[in-house]
């Protein structure tokens, strides 16, 4: 029987259901790292350019950033548990193509149609809770929510590793079919329907106008490197992106029930934070593209060791995450929010001095001190970002939010892939290749270890390394630089009022509103 606390109806198999939450959240966990540790090997058996690379990592977040405010109002309106059952559907159907892709092309177009599954889940696996859990039990509910989605960061590299040392590059797609099976049998027996009706209805004209905008911008910065900025194709959808986003955001002022509330980026706190959170998320999917072949193809580990190799960097993340809280009660959000962003230029700085022969020792040192930056820098931005907001806007923000962050990530893989590209083609040493091999060696660290392989000019290898890790280094001095630039407009313009008490990283998801339940 149900009960009521402080007004609320809760649900006997409350807790029940937020296993079946977890399932879901543990499953995008681990595909949030776990085909970062495999681009390598994919790259080397597809023959994939950095490129392709950067694609099948973003044609992923950036269909995911696009839907994920249309697919918690989906939710909203027809039902959370029908539509999260449906995302995890979608997502085990990417996965089984991913499983079965040949080329790149298919890989893709997988992790294309991952993302919709994965924008399904996310939002409405977070807007359940209030329905289920009363505040007095809500904080803790959120705690476990977050602690799954924090496990499956440093699992999934360990998991992907072992599967490539065992078998080939297509089991990391396939051990999402029995992580969803279990998600979707355990939100139709555990988790009841809940909905909204009065929530705004679903433009599609936005979603569309989100989803053409975002892709070309990303199809632009990935292909600037090779064709360079002022190449007609690349001014060409750079300005098309623009245009589409610029009608985006015309169109959503003008909407009496936005999609998009973008009037909530005058509340200064909101916006301070939410940009300080997008550009934390920017640097760590940077980097967690550009350290696995690093780890792999210059260290030469092998797939499992580089899984475990990332885990300081995630370590020091939980860690921080933890303590982040309770030291912003005491210090005041702005200065633990300003010095996690000092802390992460720091380590920034430190691991742009790595060379191709500093070992692993000198890197575990500073991914671990990069953790720590961002859990400190990240979850009172988060904290600050709701709490700036007002009651009846909390679900909007927190929608809004969540897209500028996977928008961050999106554009994190994209930017700082291409710099690295960039640097890396222009340094490596292919005199005395022929032209196809020169090429070729210039796609990526792993190609020109193949070419050096099978031409037996291990000079080539050595070339490759030191290029690829001048590229890390200036890609590591820019996140630098871009931290610094952050902690002085943090600290500058965050509003000063510490967290209310409560506050958790899954700040976003306290804040969405009521629900009617439907038994």
């Amino acid at each position: 029987m149900a009960t009521v606390t402080n007004g609320v109806r809760q649900d006997p198999r409350r807790w029940w259901a937020l296993g079946a939450l977890v399932a879901s959240m543990l499953t995008l966990g681990f595909d949030m790292t776990i085909l970062n540790v495999a681009l390598p090997t994919m790259a080397a058996d597809l023959g994939a350019t950095t490129g392709e690379q950067q694609w099948m990592a973003d044609a992923y977040v950036v269909v995911f950033a696009a839907l994920m405010l249309p697919a918690g109002l989906l939710g909203d309106r027809f039902g959370r548990r029908l539509m999260l059952v449906a995302g995890l559907g979608i997502f085990l159907a990417g996965s089984v193509a991913g499983t079965l892709a040949g080329d790149v092309t298919w890989v893709v177009a997988a992790r294309a149609v991952m993302g919709v599954g994965g924008a399904l889940v996310m939002p409405l696996a977070l807007s359940v809770l209030p329905s289920l859990f009363g505040p007095d039990e809500r904080g803790k509910a959120i705690g476990v929510m977050s602690a799954a989605s924090a496990l499956g960061m440093p699992l999934g590299p360990i998991l992907g590793g072992w599967l490539l040392d065992h078998f080939w590059w297509g089991s990391v797609f396939l051990v999402n079919v029995p992580m969803v099976g279990i998600g979707i049998t355990a939100c139709l027996f555990l988790l009841p329907e809940t909905s909204d009706p009065a929530s705004p209805k679903v433009d599609t004209i936005s979603t569309a106008l989100t989803a053409a905008g975002l892709g070309a911008l990303v199809y632009a910065i990935i292909e600037a490197p090779t064709r360079g900025w002022g190449d007609p194709l690349v001014a060409g959808f750079l300005t098309g992106s623009a245009v589409l986003l610029t009608a985006l955001v015309l169109r959503e002022r003008r909407a009496a029930r936005p999609m998009l509330d973008m009037e909530l980026l005058g509340h200064r706190g909101f916006l301070v934070n939410t940009l300080t959170a997008t550009l934390v998320t920017f640097v760590l999917a940077g980097l967690l593209f550009l350290l696995p072949p690093y780890l792999q193809a210059v260290l030469g580990h092998d797939a499992l060791g580089t899984g475990l190799r990332l885990l300081p960097m995630m370590g020091g993340l939980v860690v921080a995450a933890r303590a982040a809280q309770p030291v912003a009660a005491r210090l005041g959000p702005p200065a633990v929010v300003s010095g996690g962003l000092v802390v992460l230029a720091f380590a920034a700085f430190l691991g742009s001095r790595t060379a191709a022969d500093s070992g692993y020792g000198f890197t575990a040192l500073w991914l671990t001190i990069t953790g720590i930056g961002f859990g400190f820098a990240v979850v009172p931005a988060m904290d600050g970002a709701m709490a700036a907001l007002p009651a009846d806007r909390a679900g909007s923000g927190s929608g809004l939010l969540m897209t500028l962050r996977q928008v961050g990530s999106a554009i994190g893989i994209a930017l700082l892939g291409s710099l690295l590209a960039g640097v890396y083609r222009d340094r490596l040493d292919v005199a005395g290749l022929p032209v196809r091999a020169a090429d070729t060696a210039g796609e990526s660290v792993v190609a020109a270890h193949l070419v050096a392989e099978r031409t037996s000019t291990p000079g080539l290898a050595a070339s490759a390394d030191s290029a690829y890790v001048h590229g890390m280094g200036v890609v590591l001095l820019v996140c630098g630089v871009a931290s610094l630039v952050a902690a002085l407009f943090a600290g500058a313009f965050l509003p000063g009022a510490r967290s209310a008490p409560g506050g958790a990283s899954g700040a976003p998801a306290m804040a969405e509103p009521e629900a009617d339940a439907r038994q």
